[in-house]
């Protein structure tokens, strides 16, 4: 009888094994939680009602080895503005905030308009976010170019997006680089925006005044977008030339020109800097060349500077 019984029991505790192993078969698998850990650094997700029209821009060789690109479209005194941002890929692994250099582009208008890598060969030998306006009037953008009117909103507002908007710009030592009437807008925008720590002036207009009695051809751009002469309203530009207000810059400037430079005169970026360099930090750096704009060699410098100063 013992014997029945104890067959009994295991036979029954079988059976239960059996019972549970195949429901345990049958139970869904616990699946790991997703990540809730945000990519600071997903451009995309910036989209609103002020920034939208995202794209990113398709880059090649070292370009897309170094920094992802996107061409957006930004909201600017009413006007739809088209811009220009490339984040290092360094900074993306990262996921930690990035300093930031924002580019202001020469020309007028369409001329001398940002291309799709313009700001991702800046971004590639700083290894910095660069972000740049088109300005108003240029490439689809709303509005008319006002060479250093209210296109300085522009750029103002830009930069509202930088320390508002965008969670991954570290705004400590935030730097604004230009070009020839790039420079000027730069010039502009320290002057008026003390949230700027930093500028690099390259082959920049500094004298207005200067540049329109020197380049004939330049008389009637700077008529069609300003809309006087200097003779018919002197203040608009003088309000764009910082040889006038120079003791208003009260951060680092570097300031790079070729004496040879046919387009705006090294003499401009020489007397400012002799005026600067009693108020401020500045940094001269006179290229022996005829280049209007930014060399190779020039990379080095202001990676240097960038990291010096």
């Amino acid at each position: 009888m013992k014997k029945l019984v104890k067959n009994t029991f295991a036979v029954l505790l079988a059976a239960i094994l059996i019972v549970l192993s195949l429901t345990a078969c049958n139970l869904p698998k616990t699946q790991s939680k997703p990540s809730s850990k945000k990519d600071i650094y997903n451009f995309e997700s910036y989209k609103s009602n002020d920034i939208f029209d995202i794209k990113k821009i398709s880059l090649s060789g070292m370009l897309a080895q170094k920094c992802v690109t996107y061409k957006f479209t930004y909201m600017s005194d009413g006007n739809k503005i088209k811009a220009y941002i490339s984040i290092p890929i360094t900074s993306i692994k990262s996921q930690k905030p990035a300093k930031c250099i924002m580019y202001n582009r020469g020309g007028n208008r369409d001329f001398g308009k940002m291309e799709d890598d313009t700001t991702a060969n800046i971004c590639a030998f700083c290894d910095y976010i660069v972000i740049g306006s088109q300005y108003r009037g240029a490439d689809g953008s709303d509005g008319e170019d006002q060479f250093g009117g209210k296109d300085l909103d522009d750029v103002i507002k830009l930069i509202d997006f930088c320390q508002k908007d965008f969670k991954f710009i570290n705004m400590d030592d935030f730097c604004v680089a230009g070009v020839s009437r790039g420079g000027m807008m730069t010039y502009m925008a320290a002057k008026k925006d003390k949230r700027i720590k930093r500028i690099i002036a390259a082959s920049a207009v500094s004298d207005l005044f200067q540049s329109y009695e020197s380049r004939e051809d330049m008389r009637e751009v700077l008529k069609d977008t300003i809309g006087f002469t200097p003779k018919e309203k002197p203040s608009e530009y003088k309000k764009r030339s910082a040889i006038y207000w120079y003791d208003e810059i009260k951060i680092h400037v570097l300031i790079i020109h070729s004496k040879q430079d046919e387009q705006v005169s090294y003499k401009q970026a020489e007397e400012l800097y002799k005026k600067l360099k009693k108020t401020t930090d500045c940094t001269f750096v006179l290229r022996d060349d005829d280049f209007h704009g930014l060399t190779a060699k020039d990379a080095e410098t202001i990676c240097d500077w960038l990291n010096i100063t």
